[in-house]
């Protein structure tokens, strides 16, 4: 296990009470030491800024730069940054392409970024929902630029609507997300696709509060592992937000740590070897991230997981026939 992270990631200051604390730090990282198996620590570079320019406006850029140099900022009403946000930011979004190197390199089988600004809301243009740079989408876009394809597999309870929208129309880029719905940021509707040469490669798991393992299991097994079967990707990239989980004190999801380790496992099953990373986005009680974290390693390692939990609401698997209906016409569900 490549672990990827840096201390200087403590520095981005969000302020009390905020939830995206500098304490998810120390917690993911324990998740990812109580898994089986060595850990290879890395330390996760400052992206070369230019890179940036792959997903994000060159203006916003210099604004993040400029506004964080002196003074802890309101980026926008729920992304607060400071003086030591800019370096936290530039290596959260360097620690995809470390672990691209390393792993091509043979230096672990997967990586985990425990990386702190989160992403996957960052637009090209402004910062949202605790997100500064889109890490992973820096990545996708880099690898897709050298002629790979890359599947998203997104299991944040939030959609990461910019994710979403950098690759909307990209026919080397499989976004697969499964959140809560409606919820925050709004967007994610199982309706929505993709577009032009990208038609069928947006696939949106809306589910409704209260979804449970039991939903997940079926619907990784029914259209999440068929999909990224037949994508047949050169990388997977995991958005792995933890805040589905039934503790988490910002959603309504009903997930549990065996929950997380089926998915890791599916994830796993659909990577070639040494092509899987794992990038940190949301997640907010610290002992149910951490011990997610863990039961995810595990079923990377190929632990079975226990049976999946809940029962969920009807409504949830009525998004599963709408998302099959779909996507019947680009996948064979």
């Amino acid at each position: 296990m490549l672990l990827v992270t840096h201390e200087a990631m403590l520095h981005h200051d969000t302020g009390p009470w905020h939830p995206e604390r500098s304490e998810r730090l120390a917690a993911a990282i324990r998740g990812v030491r109580a898994a089986k198996g060595d850990v290879v620590d890395v330390e996760a570079p400052t992206i070369d800024p230019t890179l940036l320019l792959t997903v994000h406006e060159p203006d916003y850029i210099e604004m993040v730069r400029r506004r964080t140099r002196d003074r802890r900022v309101e980026l926008d009403p729920d992304t607060p940054a400071g003086p030591g946000s800019w370096e936290a930011a530039l290596r959260a979004a360097g620690a995809g392409i470390a672990a691209v190197e390393h792993l091509r390199e043979g230096r672990a089988d997967v990586a985990f970024l425990a990386i702190r600004p989160p992403g996957h809301h960052a637009l090209p243009d402004r910062a949202m929902g605790f997100c500064l740079f889109n890490n992973i989408a820096i990545t996708a876009r880099l690898l897709a630029d050298e002629g790979a394809r890359v599947a998203i597999v997104d299991w944040d309870v939030h959609h990461g609507n910019a994710t979403q929208d950098t690759f909307m129309m990209d026919a080397d880029v499989l976004y697969l997300s499964l959140h809560q719905f409606p919820f925050y940021p709004g967007s994610g509707w199982v309706e929505e696709v993709g577009v032009g040469p990208g038609a069928g490669l947006t696939v949106n798991l809306s589910v409704p509060v209260h979804t449970a393992g039991d939903f997940y299991a079926e619907a990784f097994a029914r259209a999440v592992s068929p999909i990224l079967s037949q994508f047949e990707p050169d990388w997977v990239l995991v958005s792995a937000g933890y805040d589905g989980h039934i503790r988490d004190p910002l959603a309504d999801a009903s997930l549990v740590e065996a929950d997380y380790q089926m998915m890791g496992a599916a994830v796993r099953a659909a990577a070639p070897d040494r092509r899987l990373i794992l990038f940190l986005e949301g997640g907010y009680n610290l002992g149910a991230m951490e011990r997610s974290i863990t039961a995810t390693l595990a079923g990377i390692d190929g632990e079975k997981a226990s049976q999946t939990s809940g029962i969920s609401p009807k409504g949830a698997w009525r998004i599963l026939d709408l998302l099959i209906e779909a996507h019947a016409r680009y996948w064979k569900l």
